[in-house]
């Protein structure tokens, strides 16, 4: 029996943090190590140019940067396809015409174009490229004839305008597409070290990479129980961000001897913090460990990206073909 193919990119549009590995590429790694599905990743980095577009300086690094990063991380190129969205022209000509037959009101009504723009008020999104990437993101993900797409129910929005627009392509041409279904994961909200979502436009993560007395220096900076102003004062673990790195981190016994020390002064934040920061670092050692193996081969990274995007291109030009044939050029 074929296996399912389920496809996902990410951004590269700086360095990946614990809210990466917990919110996607730790499901990208489970969903790779099931032996159920068909898995094609990439490099969306067409998509870092939407709100990165005076910057781009820096995006090619963080596309070799990131392929270390889900390397290290467990994704095995043996068992998924890695490739960099830019290499695959097709995706360009698909998005081209997907964008003739989406209706612009289905754009303007997308919940994260309009957080986004609230979110990122320093930049100026008011371009053509913003409002229509997920044209180009349904692009992406059809282009592969993908049946699943795994996301967090933040992103549902998105797999829904991809399924509209998969079906307008079939009805108005030719029955060449499937209805991707969303693969619903959970993601456990992780807040940066001051308290906000943990983001890369806050300057608020801790990175996958982070490791040794930046580790240390970042993890002690947490805020904790804001109502906690003294180390005899008790504290509610459950409004505490530290908290819930150990519910990830520690062992659950642990985690239940904190949450009771916690609540009767037992344990101080400091020692708290201490304890997580030795969890962080003992759980990311083997990460830290193939990190610096694939940083001293690079010439093999690079023959794994090589080899992804053949077998991407592959796929990109058959199906191509078909979408050409199906709208008559």
């Amino acid at each position: 029996m074929a296996l399912k193919r389920i496809l996902s990119g990410m951004r590269p549009t700086g360095k990946l943090h614990l809210g990466n590995l917990h919110g996607a590429l730790g499901n990208w790694v489970e969903l790779q190590n099931s032996g159920n599905y068909d898995c094609f990743y990439f490099v969306a980095d067409w998509h870092a140019f939407t709100s990165e577009y005076s910057s781009t300086e820096g995006i090619k690094d963080y596309s070799i940067g990131m392929v270390i990063d889900w390397l290290s991380v467990g994704l095995d190129p043996q068992k998924s396809t890695l490739f960099v969205q830019s290499a695959i022209k097709e995706h360009a000509e698909l998005f081209l015409l997907l964008s003739m037959i989406t209706p612009l009101a289905w754009l303007e009504r997308n919940p994260t174009y309009k957080e986004m723009k609230a979110e990122l008020i320093n930049k100026d999104l008011s371009t053509f490229g913003f409002l229509g990437y997920p044209v180009l993101q349904a692009a992406d993900i059809i282009m592969y004839k993908a049946l699943g797409v795994p996301v967090g129910v933040d992103q549902l929005p998105h797999v829904e305008l991809t399924r509209e627009i998969a079906r307008r392509f079939n009805f108005l041409y030719k029955e060449i597409f499937p209805i991707p279904e969303p693969l619903l994961t959970s993601v456990p909200k992780l807040l940066g070290v001051d308290g906000r979502k943990m983001s890369k436009s806050y300057d608020n993560s801790i990175y996958i990479s982070d490791r040794g007395k930046v580790l240390q220096e970042k993890v002690s900076s947490m805020f904790t129980d804001p109502q906690r102003m003294r180390k005899s004062d008790p504290g509610n673990p459950e409004i505490c961000n530290v908290f819930t790195f150990h519910g990830l981190y520690s062992p659950e016994a642990k985690v239940r001897e904190i949450a009771a020390d916690c609540r009767k002064a037992g344990i101080g934040c400091t020692d708290c913090k201490k304890m997580l920061a030795s969890r962080i670092a003992e759980t990311m050692a083997p990460i830290h460990e193939r990190m610096d193996y694939y940083l001293n081969h690079m010439a093999e990274i690079n023959g794994i990206i090589e080899e992804g995007n053949r077998k991407a291109t592959v796929i990109a030009r058959r199906t191509m073909d078909e979408v050409r044939a199906a709208v008559k050029i």
